[in-house]
């Protein structure tokens, strides 16, 4: 435990050395100028915590949140991608299960912190709109648990991506691509809750708002689809890596 401990302290050292504070910032900042300018009000009625939620949340769970994902494990694979990282890495008494969840666990401690940061965004926002009623802390809370519970497997297979192939660009851009996606297959109650990279939109939806496609889901049964895909992506990622050439 203490070794792998030291190893997640040694990607956080690393990820520092990227400024990924500003890749952390970036979501939380976007959502904030949304949720002061957009007109969330009808009839003059004072706005809700609801619709602020939905408002300021839903590019960042449609699009941000899938990139960042790919992004962060993109980058944590940089360094050991260059001048013979992976043989200096593997060549010291760690195993190659504990590199690879001590990446994986990095890459959620980062999704962890822009999820609270949206959270931060989003009671700043209510607070100076004065918002309707009390903090509904259940409904935010479990919003962003969602959106980062489903993005579990997703980070598991951008892992996975990104350190199977050097190039940095390559895993991203295939990122982007099926990212992209999302505004089409959210409307599909078929294809949008098996989708990894439109689960963290469907996770962060507050249900009973949004009454189409993939909206309809229960929560239940989209963490299950969750769960299932985070333990075969997570055991591909594994063996990949145990049987990587280095």
């Amino acid at each position: 435990m203490r070794t792998f401990l030291r190893i997640v302290s040694a990607e956080h050292l690393k990820m520092a050395g990227f400024r990924t504070w500003v890749l952390i910032l970036l979501s939380p900042l976007i959502a904030l100028p949304i949720g002061a300018l957009s007109d969330m009000s009808e009839d003059g009625a004072a706005v809700t915590w609801q619709v602020l939620l939905n408002t300021m949340s839903a590019v960042h769970a449609l699009l941000f949140l899938p990139v960042l994902s790919g992004l962060f494990a993109a980058l944590i694979c940089r360094s050991e991608h260059s001048d013979g990282g992976w043989k200096q890495l593997l060549a010291l008494p760690v195993t190659r299960t504990s590199v690879f969840l001590a990446k994986y666990v990095m890459i959620m401690v980062l999704l962890a912190v822009v999820q609270l940061l949206l959270l931060a965004a989003i009671l700043g926002i209510g607070w100076l709109r004065g918002a309707e009623g009390g903090v509904p802390w259940t409904l935010l809370l479990s919003s962003m648990f969602g959106g980062w519970f489903a993005c579990l497997p997703l980070a598991a297979l951008q892992l996975a991506v990104s350190q199977g192939w050097s190039s940095f660009g390559a895993p991203l851009a295939l990122n982007v691509c099926f990212t992209i996606p999302n505004m089409l297959i959210v409307n599909s109650s078929t294809y949008g809750p098996y989708y990894p990279w439109a689960q963290p939109v469907l996770a962060m939806n507050p249900y009973g708002e949004e009454q189409f496609g993939a909206f309809n889901l229960p929560l239940e049964t989209l963490m299950l689809v969750v769960a299932g895909s985070l333990v075969l992506f997570l055991a591909a990622g594994l063996i990949s890596f145990r049987r990587k050439a280095v």
